[in-house]
């Protein structure tokens, strides 16, 4: 008898478990896992639902992680689906609802492969299972909390694989060996209001803020690196809060988002960028307020045995050789690095966040059968 994974793919779209609300998506697979032999334990730290699983001895030499997350994001406009989108539903080969994609599936997928695969062969060695409920989220107290746990009880995880969808298109084709960082930057311009057509007695703050942004911008910064695709920098919002056309106003914002390769780290962004802003703020007289967000700085797991492992497994399942790609946003894969090597693996990814958010059941049933290879091959 095997674990069935689109069944409880299904389960858990039905839980409600939009961020931060647990839903009762941690409460089924701790009860399940619970079942199976695995030490279960809720890792709840304000506010936010963590699971910490795990089958075999604390401290074990070897120690197979899998991270992943049950929390959603909201639905949009429910009157818009065609589906109910905590409805569960599997019709004509295809489950429906919020997570199908991203990513209760996945999580699904690697809890039934760890059960079968502790049932029917027990490893030498551990299997660990950190699953949290605060991906979608700020991120602070969900992987973070459950990494803080370990540390403090002494667990460990040798490699970890995270089951966020990878594969752009076409099922295995993708294999995400490391994420960009990202830096947002709130910028506040502060000058002083006046008539427009008085500007000699006011002191427009837009002026120096557009042109720290036309700085910013005016060159790509860097071409890209050995693993990695050239760092982007997006200006996201500009704000005065102005409704008149004849005011010089006080005070203007931005906000500035880059996601950067390894040729940067988030101090050196930085620094670059608030010595162009000391610049401006002396020629203009205007004063400039960075305020940086550091959300995680790149990481790149080098290829080698782990990541060999990986593509193996699921080049034998899906017959398609893996592309390792660092490309896309953040995953919570940037706090599990600095705790063991760490790759993403996990289903198409072109449906995630939208409305009718669905995912064929047989990409479901390949998944569990390249987390189960993978977890044979790691162990034999």
């Amino acid at each position: 008898m095997t674990t069935d994974a689109i069944a409880l793919s299904a389960d858990l779209i039905r839980c409600p478990s939009v961020t931060p609300e647990e839903g009762g998506a941690l409460v089924l697979l701790g009860e399940l896992l619970s079942e199976a032999g695995f030490d279960c334990t809720r890792v709840d730290r304000a506010g936010t639902p963590n699971l910490f699983a795990r089958w075999g001895e604390k401290g074990a030499a070897r120690s197979f992680g899998f991270n992943g997350h049950t929390d959603v994001v909201p639905t949009g406009d429910t009157a818009a689906w065609s589906r109910d989108p905590f409805g569960g539903e599997i019709e004509e080969g295809i489950l429906w609802g919020r997570g199908a994609q991203d990513m209760k599936t996945a999580v699904a997928a690697f809890a039934a492969a760890a059960i079968d695969h502790v049932r029917d062969t027990p490893p030498d060695g551990a299997i660990v299972l950190a699953i949290t409920g605060d991906e979608e989220g700020p991120g602070r107290d969900g992987t973070r909390a459950l990494l803080d746990y370990m540390a403090d009880q002494g667990e460990a995880m040798s490699v970890c694989l995270v089951g966020e969808p990878t594969c752009p298109e076409v099922m295995g084709e993708m294999i995400k060996i490391g994420r960009r960082g990202s830096l947002t930057f709130r910028i506040e311009a502060q000058g002083r209001q006046g008539h427009a057509a008085y500007p000699h007695r006011a002191l427009n703050p837009l002026h120096a803020l557009v042109d720290l942004l036309g700085q910013m911008t005016a060159e790509p910064l860097d071409t890209g690196t050995a693993h990695f695709q050239p760092s982007t920098l997006q200006v996201t919002t500009i704000d005065c809060g102005n409704p008149a056309n004849n005011v010089i106003p006080a005070r203007a914002t931005a906000t500035v988002n880059i996601r950067f390769n390894d040729a940067h780290s988030g101090a050196s962004l930085i620094k670059w960028a608030s010595d162009l802003a000391q610049t401006i703020a002396r020629e203009s007289g205007v004063t400039l307020t960075l305020t940086p967000d550091i959300s995680g700085e790149s990481f790149l797991t080098l290829p080698g045995p782990f990541v060999d492992l990986v593509a193996q497994a699921v080049a034998d399942e899906t017959g398609t050789v893996p592309e390792l790609s660092t490309s896309g946003g953040t995953s919570d894969a940037r706090f599990i690095k600095d705790h063991c090597p760490v790759v993403e693996f996990g289903l198409v990814g072109d449906r995630m966040h939208q409305i009718d958010e669905q995912v064929p059941i047989a990409q479901i049933a390949t998944l569990k059968q390249i987390y189960a290879r993978i977890l044979k091959d790691y162990f034999a």
